[in-house]
């Protein structure tokens, strides 16, 4: 009874110390190794080209589950330096080496722990500077799948950023079982990118303005990624959105004392 009882604990910091010192330096091997066999083709381009060398930062949108296919694509030189948002959790400490790794920017949080005060940061550091960049999950850290929240509207509105939708497909890659459906490509798949129309947030809007907004940027990202999808040939068991709409989590709220 006591050897049942205590062998679970005994394996915690063993497993503590995997997660903590093994796998943020075996992630970076791993996806560095993977991404670099990956072949890009980018639609639209020139967009994405104009507004980097525009004078407002750029609000990057896309869905979490596309956030591998997307990170080594941006962390190219030529795409500029980007500011993104990881989780404060044993897994958001591996990522943040990854993207660390990759020369991103990071702020530390997500919708269910110190989102506000990362959003802070990242409208902190895109009003100094604005040649950086961000970018954000829509449907957040915990979903659900494929709603968009409002903290990226946030960021964009009190920045003075311009919103650009991003999708990205490839008909060769693993889907993991995950709230998301993370999209994972295969050694030496072919990653389409598309950059979609960009998308003003008004400085002054109201509830049902806001609204208005996080319902196009939703439905233009899923509308992307529908057609993108079936263009390239990827296919998934389960849907790109779940419909059992939550309520947005309402980081605009939360953020507004920390950042005027």
């Amino acid at each position: 009874m006591t050897t049942s009882e205590s062998g679970p604990k005994r394996k915690r910091p063993i497993r503590k110390f995997l997660v903590r010192w093994l796998g943020p330096p075996l992630a970076r091997g791993v996806y560095r190794s993977l991404a670099g066999s990956w072949r890009y083709v980018t639609e639209n381009e020139h967009i994405l080209t104009g507004l980097l060398n525009g004078d407002r930062p750029v609000v990057g949108a896309f869905l979490h589950a596309r956030t591998f296919q997307l990170l080594h694509y941006f962390s190219r030189p030529s795409r500029g330096r980007w500011m993104l948002m990881c989780s404060r959790s044993s897994d958001g400490d591996v990522m943040t080496s990854l993207e660390e790794s990759l020369g991103y920017r990071v702020a530390r949080g997500s919708s269910g722990s110190g989102g506000a005060r990362a959003l802070a940061e990242m409208i902190k550091a895109q009003r100094e500077d604005p040649r950086l960049s961000s970018c954000l999950a829509v449907d957040g850290s915990r979903g659900p799948r494929g709603i968009a929240q409002l903290g990226i509207l946030t960021l964009a509105r009190k920045t003075n950023g311009v919103l650009l939708p991003v999708a990205a497909s490839t008909p060769r890659c693993w889907v993991q079982r995950s709230w998301d459906r993370t999209v994972i490509p295969k050694w030496g798949a072919e990653v389409h990118v598309l950059v979609g129309e960009p998308m003003d947030v008004p400085r002054q809007i109201d509830a049902a303005g806001t609204e208005a907004i996080r319902q196009r940027l939703q439905e233009r990202l899923i509308d992307m990624h529908r057609e993108l999808d079936a263009r390239v040939g990827f296919k998934d068991t389960e849907p790109l959105q779940l419909r059992q709409h939550l309520p947005p989590v309402a980081e605009d709220t939360v953020a507004q004392p920390l950042v005027q």
